[in-house]
């Protein structure tokens, strides 16, 4: 069985092209060729990846989903055996979220004999009440049999509200037997890691390409390699991946 994996928040600048790319890297590293699918109609950032021969498909048009983009975007899926990797845009979250209630979209996929994943980020900072509420409500839109990961984004701060961490919080005590995983993301040192991982991205450069990259500075490969080793090792975790 391939897994879909959709990555999917309402909230904008919270890292969903990051756990894309960091998602698809891991699936690389591991040998397979997934296949990437980037439909963010405003940041295609997960796009910029020359190395992961990104499809790019705006789903989104004039606040609606086009159903003849998505249906080309089903096509892709049913037409592959591999892992297929789905970064969305906050301005696609609703939309398509309700879109893939109303046409059975998750009943289809499961008919391909695939298994759909939703990824959803939670941050700390000023954004965690939101992140939160984006998390509750893809466990209200996705029933089962969809598998949920939970991505603790703690760069912007940590992720937790009197004391209390992700998962102590009763919107995860209540939704736990729907979380398949939760992947931690290193609390970056925003200096040193944070910098090296922002310029990484900014470049649209996997960890491959970065650490092979002989005009980076070797304290900041390894860094990199740190930071790769860190995530892959968190992902590696998720038996759902």
């Amino acid at each position: 069985m391939s897994n879909v994996h959709i990555v999917l928040q309402g909230k904008g600048g919270v890292g969903k092209s990051l756990a894309a790319s960091m998602l698809a890297q891991f699936l690389i590293s591991r040998g397979e060729t997934p296949l990437c699918i980037d439909t963010d109609p405003t940041n295609a950032t997960f796009a910029g990846f020359k190395a992961f021969n990104v499809k790019k498909i705006a789903l989104l048009e004039n606040g609606d989903i086009n159903p003849r983009n998505f249906d080309a975007m089903m096509e892709l899926v049913a037409g592959t055996k591999d892992d297929v990797v789905i970064d969305s845009g906050a301005s696609t979250y609703q939309p398509l979220s309700a879109y893939m209630f109303d046409s059975d979209a998750a009943e289809v996929i499961a008919s391909l004999n695939h298994q759909l994943v939703l990824h959803t980020l939670v941050v700390g900072g000023q954004s965690m009440t939101d992140t939160i509420a984006g998390f509750a409500s893809i466990t209200d839109a996705f029933p089962a049999p969809a598998a949920i990961v939970a991505w603790l984004n703690p760069y912007h701060g940590p992720i937790e509200h009197e004391g209390k961490g992700f998962e102590q919080m009763k919107v995860y005590r209540d939704n736990k037997d729907r979380v398949a995983a939760i992947v931690t993301l290193p609390d970056l040192k925003r200096e040193t890691f944070g910098a090296d991982m922002r310029d990484m991205l900014a470049d649209r450069k996997t960890f491959a390409e970065a650490i092979e990259n002989p005009t980076l500075p070797l304290m900041q490969r390894h860094r990199l390699g740190r930071m790769r080793d860190s995530i892959f090792g968190e992902l590696s975790k998720a038996a759902i991946i």
